[in-house]
């Protein structure tokens, strides 16, 4: 359920590929605004990504989880019927946010639920589904496309299939949305909450250790972590931390290999 956050990940990040000739020809659209309007969800994850762990902090994995569904559901609907650019503009804007909070929230509770021996494993997963996702957003929109004779064709209903390539992601947002009630919340969460009973029954269930010692361990971790601030990333090397730089020179040569030009332009 929760690699299901994943999965949404790479959907919604790469469901515009298809539809960008679409938008095109109906917006009249120059290249600036066309990529702006790509490249906007990206702006949006990174905001996402940065509150996410706050709400779940606060409200728990499993509702932030619902509330991530919700922004998929909200931007695809709003995608498909944006009104304007601005509007289109904004919903992937929303749909940003849904993405980042699905690439916090659903690492995050698989370490957490995950028994030591297999969390490396259900890491992996996660990874999979994100390119799974990206996969099947590109087949989606190439299928559509095709069925239709092209992106900007009328399709099932009269509605154009550029929409549809946006729509056709509720599916996949409406069963996150309900499967994030089928798992159990993160012990972690719980006894942060004090409710340490139920999650010593989440624990048992999963096959981790529920003894005092391992109770007391992640109490421990909890009374040592305090909100995170931008000064944290400060540093003697040219004014932020060794490990910073590392990060954003990985993301700079991301850029280099060219692999978003596929997920978004193919």
């Amino acid at each position: 359920g929760a690699a299901l956050g994943g999965f949404l990940f790479g959907f919604d990040s790469s469901v515009i590929n298809a539809a960008v000739p679409g938008i095109a020809a109906q917006y009249g659209t120059s290249p600036a605004q066309t990529g702006f309007i790509v490249s906007i969800a990206l702006l949006g994850c990174a905001v996402g990504a940065w509150y996410a762990g706050r709400i779940a902090d606060r409200l728990g994995r499993i509702q932030a989880m619902r509330v991530a569904a919700v922004l998929f559901m909200i931007s695809a609907i709003g995608s498909a019927f944006p009104g304007s650019v601005g509007g289109l503009m904004f919903w992937r804007f929303v749909g940003g946010l849904a993405i980042g909070s699905a690439s916090v929230i659903a690492p995050t509770y698989i370490a957490e639920i995950a028994p030591a021996h297999l969390r490396g494993r259900l890491g992996s997963l996660q990874q999979l589904a994100i390119v799974t996702g990206i996969f099947l957003a590109l087949l989606s929109g190439y299928l559509i496309a095709t069925a239709a004779g092209s992106a900007s064709s009328d399709w099932l209903l009269g509605i154009e299939a550029w929409r549809w390539m946006f729509l056709v992601e509720l599916i996949p947002a409406i069963v996150y949305g309900l499967a994030a009630g089928t798992i159990p919340e993160s012990p972690r969460y719980l006894i942060g909450k004090g409710r340490v009973d139920e999650a010593r029954e989440v624990m048992a269930s999963v096959g981790q250790e529920t003894d005092d010692a391992r109770i007391e361990e992640v109490r421990a971790s909890l009374a040592g972590e305090r909100a995170q601030k931008v000064s944290d990333l400060k540093g003697p090397k040219f004014g932020l931390l060794p490990v910073v730089w590392v990060g954003i020179i990985l993301s700079v040569l991301q850029q280099f290999v060219g692999i978003n030009v596929i997920f978004y332009y193919s």
